[in-house]
Formats: C-alpha cells, sequence, structure tokens
C-alpha cells in the first residue's frame, strides 16, 4: 500500500515532478524577472532618478511575489492535497511552518 500511494504523490523524497509545460512556464516568468533586474542595472548606469528605480524595483517584487504565489498554489494543489490524501499530515505542519518565511 505504502509503494501505491508514492507512486501517486508527485512531490516524493522533496522532490516535485513538474510537466514540460509548467517548467516552462516557470522558466519564462524568471527570465522576465531577471530582464527586469537587468533593466534596474542599467537604470544605475545610467543614473537614473533615485524614485524610478525604486519604481522598477517595486514592480519586480510584485513579479517576484507573483511567482511565489504561483509556486504554493501548485504546491497546496499537489504536495499537500497529496500528502493529506495519504495520510500524512505532516506536510500541513511544514506548510504552516513555511507561510511566515514566505510573508516576510
Amino acid at each position: 500500500m505504502q509503494e501505491e500511494n508514492e507512486k501517486k504523490c508527485c512531490c516524493i523524497a522533496k522532490t516535485k515532478v513538474r510537466s514540460p509545460e509548467e517548467v516552462r512556464k516557470l522558466k519564462n516568468r524568471l527570465s522576465r524577472l531577471e530582464g527586469q533586474i537587468n533593466g534596474i542595472k542599467k537604470m544605475i548606469d545610467e543614473n537614473a532618478y533615485c524614485t524610478d528605480i525604486l519604481i522598477q524595483i517595486s514592480a519586480g517584487q510584485a513579479a517576484f511575489n507573483s511567482f511565489a504565489k504561483e509556486i504554493l498554489a501548485a504546491h497546496i494543489k499537489s504536495c499537500v492535497a497529496d500528502g493529506i490524501r495519504n495520510g500524512n499530515d505532516e506536510v500541513i505542519d511544514e506548510l504552516v511552518q513555511m507561510l511566515p518565511k514566505l510573508m516576510k
């Protein structure tokens, strides 16, 4: 029974199997974030006005938060839900401990 449950769970041994489409979407988001950071670097090099840089930093932070929310939603829908279905309530404790770190 344990082996059967492990086959159903997508996140065994602290790894997460993602579809090629999910990986592509996540990497695209990270590439856009990388572009925002490079844009901020360029603004520094070009002596951009402080408030303009701060606005771009805020946009980058919002994009990063959006990325984190997407990862969190996927985690809850797959890893946490699978853990609960398989009788592993420890995934709830792990989530509860992780949330304050995410909300800093």
